[in-house]
C-alpha cells in the first residue's frame, strides 16, 4: 500500500481511519506515526475486534525495529517484516551492532 493508497483507504474508511488515530502515541513523531499507521491499517482486516490488541503490539514491535534497532526473535521479526512489506520508510536509521563495531575497530 503506497502513500496514496493509504490515503484512498482513509478517504473510504473514514470512521477506521478515526480509530487508527486514536492508537498514535502522544510521543510518535508523524516520521514515526505515518509508516505505523500504515502497517495496522494494512493488517486491520486480518484481526479481530478481540485481537486489536495484538494488532497494535506487532506494530510497536515492528515500528521500534525500524526506528529505535531494538532487537526480537527471529520468529517474530520475520512475522513482523512479512506484516510491512512494501512500507516505504524514509530515512530510517542505521544500526549497528557491537559486534559489527567491533570488527571495524579492530581492521584499523
Amino acid at each position: 500500500m503506497s502513500t496514496l493508497d493509504v490515503e484512498d483507504f482513509i478517504q473510504q474508511n473514514r470512521a477506521v481511519a478515526d480509530q487508527v488515530e486514536t492508537y498514535r502515541g502522544y510521543w510518535e513523531s508523524e516520521k514515526h506515526w505515518e509508516p505505523r499507521r500504515e502497517f495496522i491499517l494494512r493488517n486491520i482486516g486480518d484481526f479481530d475486534d478481540e485481537q486489536l490488541d495484538q494488532l497494535l503490539s506487532l506494530s510497536m514491535v515492528w515500528a521500534n525495529n525500524v526506528f529505535l534497532g531494538c532487537r526480537y526473535s527471529t520468529e517474530l521479526l520475520d512475522r513482523v517484516k512479512e506484516m510491512a512489506e512494501g512500507i516505504v520508510v524514509e530515512d530510517a536509521p542505521v544500526f549497528k551492532t557491537r559486534d559489527e563495531i567491533m570488527k571495524k575497530q579492530q581492521g584499523r
